[in-house]
């Protein structure tokens, strides 16, 4: 019997995965304010001029996921040692953190470009999906609820938690395991070379790196948007 054709179909390499794999955070989801527009509120509450730039948020970001319980936390301990790093005040940061928490709506998310068409996709054709996410269970969590993926994915991999954070081998087996696969029949997709496509290439999975971020890891397939993984 041939396939019906008004069945959704997977591009390559979906087309060939017996289950997926998702990043949350720019890849399904987005928050619709920026973490840059909250960091500057949370300044201006606090009554200081910019201590620190967001990206320096972001590049320390995974160092405290993994020894921190609580995106509270996780903030509190970053912005009061990017503080320290400036020569300013630790509290300053505890501080700015707190009016950061104050100022983020964890829940005020939405979907990215063609995410819920490809969940759908998934849904229609039977191919199982978890996602595996670095960040807090707090903060994660709220987000997947926000848009009804804890009921709709097989788990929510809070790595960093649940198993060490991304790009660790093991947040990608936790996954894995889950959706009662072998690495090598599933594909991530995720918009981080190192965190996502790396990662998941060094578990043995195939790997799709949605968006522009440099470099292309070598093994992984570049779309510009996830509409592009539907016909």
């Amino acid at each position: 019997m041939g396939e019906d054709r008004n069945q959704p179909r997977l591009a390559p390499p979906l087309a060939e995965a017996a289950a997926v794999t998702f990043d949350l955070d720019d890849t399904l989801v987005s928050y619709r304010r920026s973490p840059g527009e909250v960091l500057s509120a949370a300044f201006d509450a606090v009554g200081v001029d910019p201590a620190f730039p967001v990206e320096a948020y972001y590049d320390r970001f995974a160092e405290f996921n993994d020894r921190t319980g609580t995106m509270a936390d996780l903030r509190a301990e970053c912005f009061a040692a990017l503080c320290a790093d400036r020569g300013r005040d630790p509290d300053l940061g505890r501080a700015v953190a707190a009016a950061f928490a104050d100022e983020r709506d964890h829940a005020n998310v939405s979907w990215r470009p063609g995410a819920r068409d490809l969940l759908e996709a998934l849904d229609a054709r039977g191919v199982p999906y978890a996602v595996v996410t670095n960040g807090p269970p707090d903060a994660q969590a709220e987000k997947a609820r926000a848009v009804g993926l804890e009921d709709r994915a097989v788990d929510v991999v809070f790595a960093g938690h649940d198993a060490p954070a991304k790009p660790a081998v093991e947040a990608f087996e936790v996954g894995v395991s889950a959706l009662g696969v072998d690495a090598a029949d599933a594909v991530h997709v995720g918009d981080s070379p190192e965190s996502d496509a790396e990662g998941a290439l060094a578990a043995g999975m195939g790997a799709v790196l949605v968006g522009d971020r440099e470099p292309t890891p070598e093994g992984a397939v570049r779309v510009p948007s996830l509409a592009d993984l539907v016909h």
